[in-house]
């Protein structure tokens, strides 16, 4: 079982480190040889790596949002989403966030790893989820939306955690005991919950 100690520096809480909101600084992070995850946001030593970036601070994780780069208008998908969103009690911010990261509301999308749709399902995990169609908005959005509530419960409502399941898969977020330290994921995270806030204030 992976041990945590936080070494508190300012007003970093380890709350941060698992909020379902963006962090407020660079957080750092080692392993020492007992096995035990230290967490700072002030390193004193060079064998704190970092493990999550303030995307405050630094640009390159910063997101432009825009309705006009979209391949369709997420307004066409709105009873959709409202409805899978309340069946499944997802905040539907949150779930047009998702879209908009993973296929830009292009109901045809396909990534290189073969997943589809708006929500892009991989194959297995539309199976499991009973989706006959992934290019069917209605059951990708369901289906998607069914996963997140599914990860939300996994990991008590973490937002943070639950989306780098969602990209990464639940092995790496728990192999990691949090988000792992994969660019693409952090970026992920980041932009997914930078896009809810948009949504949220529209």
């Amino acid at each position: 079982m992976v041990k945590y100690r936080l070494i508190a520096c300012g007003a970093v809480l380890f709350s941060v480190l698992v909020s379902s909101s963006s962090s407020f600084a660079d957080i750092y992070k080692y392993e020492d040889a007992e096995g035990v995850m230290h967490f700072t946001d002030a390193p004193t030593d060079r064998k704190f790596k970092v493990f999550m970036r303030d995307i405050q601070k630094d640009k390159r994780l910063r997101t432009n949002f825009g309705f006009g780069k979209l391949s369709r208008s997420p307004a066409e998908f709105d009873s959709i989403i409202t409805s899978c969103a309340s069946e499944f009690g997802v905040d539907k911010s949150l779930v047009k966030a998702v879209i908009h990261a993973e296929s830009g509301y292009n109901p045809n999308a396909v990534s290189s790893k073969g997943a589809a749709g708006l929500m892009q399902l991989m194959p297995g995990t539309a199976q499991d989820l009973k989706v006959a169609d992934s290019f069917n908005p209605t059951d990708n959005i369901r289906g998607g939306v069914r996963y997140l509530r599914f990860l939300l419960d996994t990991f008590k409502g973490n937002v943070t955690l639950a989306l780098a399941a969602y990209n990464a898969g639940l092995a790496r977020v728990a192999k990691y005991g949090g988000v792992p330290p994969y660019d693409e994921t952090r970026n992920y995270v980041s932009k997914v919950l930078s896009y809810q806030k948009n949504y949220a204030s529209n």
